[in-house]
């Protein structure tokens, strides 16, 4: 089995664990995202032991748990009461062997007994700073780690030593488990995201239809109920975060829209919005040269690749696809898929102007992200304050060659985005799917730079970062 990339979080795991005295780090973000492949090729070459918590009464989580430590001592496994005991059971093993010790999915234990935070505190002042060993919490409730782990009220509060809050992969760091060309490998992105187990169910052999059909509009699949079960580990009443998810996704995405489609009033509106984003399930974007505390322009999107095309694609015909869900794809999946993809690629080609950033082939931007103002839009805007320069770009997922017309349009557009004195410096980059017509850059001076999917692919081919475990 391959395990991709996560080369930054072994690091930092592997810097932390070879430094003097103990470690108490704490990894969370959301099911499915590796949190526990992770911690599985850090542990396993060093000595550790590994408890993943399930949902069952606490005595039996705790009996499972002395188990798992008298087991990897060899030990005959006493006779428990009480976490406090359990925990000083640990101590006493851990004056003897330096250890990893993981505590995989906390957040069950804690939903069986909310004082264990107060057990584990009690465990780190007292016995876990006096050896070299690490303990390290994890879950899936991203909710829970972040009030009942690092949270102000916790008594967990301000003893980690470190913490990770796992992300999904950026298209840059996915492109290793696509087996597609880049044409492709962009349009199963913007269906996958970056979620690891999402990306390795495809099969690359298969195509991008294919897979589809069988992982995600098939109702005995994984993927076809995944986000309900998201958003019941996080929400004890997802009805109506899913109506604001699939209003969203379908292009709903400023709030007075949001509140039209779902009929949620613009006060609930706001926390409903509050949660969504707490969970990492929507972002809110605001144009790159206006603050994001003080900007009114807000817009809204879905964080997550599967998610949004879940939620414009599958919840929406759930009827036709149990019917017939080869309908389903050739009639409303297919013909809509590009401009669903189109949003896909100007993050993909946000990744590339990062990446030309960092190998010079772009000047250095502080800040890239959109801009919009009434009607007009721009797909990529970079801003350089100290060097009064500023980059505008487009992104074209079209299958025609961009030509003149999308140059000019950005040059009229550019004089209208407010930004720097009068003598800035402007440079301008296009994105295209399919390329550019005959003869375009040698009409264009050294401040546009071009990029086809091939140049793209350069960009965004990452070194070989995989592990075989």
């Amino acid at each position: 089995m391959t395990f991709y990339d996560r080369v930054d979080e072994l690091d930092a795991l592997e810097t932390a664990l070879e430094s003097p005295g103990h470690e108490f780090y704490v990894v969370y973000g959301r099911r499915r995202v590796g949190k526990t492949e992770l911690l599985k090729e850090f542990c396993s070459d060093r000595p550790h032991i590994y408890f993943l918590a399930s949902q069952e009464a606490e005595h039996r989580q705790r009996e499972k748990f002395v188990e798992q430590i008298a087991g990897h001592f060899d030990d005959r496994v006493p006779r428990i009461e009480g976490w406090d005991e359990a925990f000083d059971y640990l101590a006493e093993k851990l004056a003897t062997e330096r250890l990893v010790v993981v505590i995989d999915e906390f957040p069950y234990l804690v939903a069986e007994n909310d004082s264990l935070p107060s057990y584990v505190q009690s465990f780190v002042d007292e016995h876990l700073q006096t050896t070299e060993s690490m303990l390290v919490l994890c879950g899936s409730s991203v909710s829970t780690m972040e009030s009942e782990v690092l949270g102000h009220e916790s008594p967990l509060y301000g003893r980690r030593t470190g913490q990770i809050d796992l992300q999904p992969f950026s298209f840059r760091q996915a492109r290793d488990a696509i087996a597609y060309d880049i044409d492709d490998a962009i349009r199963s992105y913007a269906i996958t995201g970056g979620t690891p187990m999402y990306l390795t169910l495809f099969d690359y052999t298969r195509s991008l239809a294919e897979n589809v059909r069988s992982h995600i509009l098939t109702p005995t699949a994984v993927l076809y109920n995944e986000p309900e079960f998201l958003l019941r580990t996080e929400l004890r009443n997802p009805a109506r975060y899913m109506s604001i998810l699939e209003a969203v996704a379908t292009g709903h995405t400023t709030p007075n829209e949001i509140a039209g489609a779902t009929g949620i009033g613009s006060g609930p509106l706001s926390k409903y919005l509050q949660t969504l984003r707490r969970l990492r399930l929507i972002d809110r974007d605001v144009p790159v040269t206006a603050s994001a505390k003080q900007s009114k322009r807000s817009r809204y999107r879905v964080a997550d690749e599967f998610l949004r095309f879940w939620f414009r694609f599958v919840e929406p015909n759930r009827s036709g696809i149990e019917e017939a869900p080869g309908v389903v794809y050739d009639g409303t999946i297919e013909p809509n898929l590009p401009d669903h993809v189109a949003s896909t690629f100007e993050d993909v080609c946000l990744e590339a102007v990062w990446e030309a950033i960092r190998r010079d082939a772009l000047e250095p931007y502080s800040e890239v992200g959109r801009w919009w103002y009434g009607e007009d839009e721009i797909d990529i805007v970079g801003l350089a304050p100290e060097a009064d320069r500023v980059l505008l770009g487009e992104c074209k997922w079209t299958s025609d060659p961009v030509g003149h017309a999308l140059v000019d349009s950005l040059r009229d557009k550019a004089t209208r985005v407010r930004w720097g004195p009068d003598t800035r410096t402007e440079e301008f980059a296009l994105f295209s799917r399919s390329g550019f017509v005959d003869g375009l850059a040698d009409e264009l001076d050294d401040n546009w730079s071009l990029f086809d999917l091939a140049e793209m692919d350069t960009l965004l081919t990452p070194d070989n970062r995989s592990r075989r475990s």
